[in-house]
């Protein structure tokens, strides 16, 4: 329910003392509705493959680590930070130098489309 006169004589006191009386305020851009990008660095791979290693929860190809980085809830993976062990990464999307600085130590990055064939 609304004080009477809010909106006609009583105007300057909701001006003054009650700027919120009236509805809300701003706009929300649909976008920032949308679903956030859960992202890790090259750099912070080691790091999760120690806390892994420690807890029973890593496999191994051959000699190489196999990280899937989909189950452990990242979505991408960037190129901030070095690596040296040779780990194979499982992740949705990436970027050049990410791939690029995996592939120099010696792993990669396992793509989609070269397991389902």
């Amino acid at each position: 329910m609304r004080k009477a006169g809010f909106d006609k004589h009583a105007w300057t006191y909701v001006v003054k003392y009650e700027p919120d009386y009236f509805g809300k305020r701003g706009f929300t851009c649909p976008r920032s509705l949308g679903r956030k990008i859960s992202v890790i660095n090259v750099g912070e791979l080691e790091e999760l493959v120690d806390k892994l290693a420690l807890e029973g929860k890593l496999q191994k190809v051959g000699r190489k680590i196999l990280l899937n980085l989909e189950e452990l809830g990242y979505d991408k993976l960037l190129a901030r930070g070095s690596i040296s062990r040779p780990i194979l990464v499982k992740v949705k999307d990436w970027s050049e130098n990410a791939a690029r600085k995996l592939e120099e130590a010696g792993g990669g990055i396992l793509r989609e489309e070269a397991e389902s064939q």
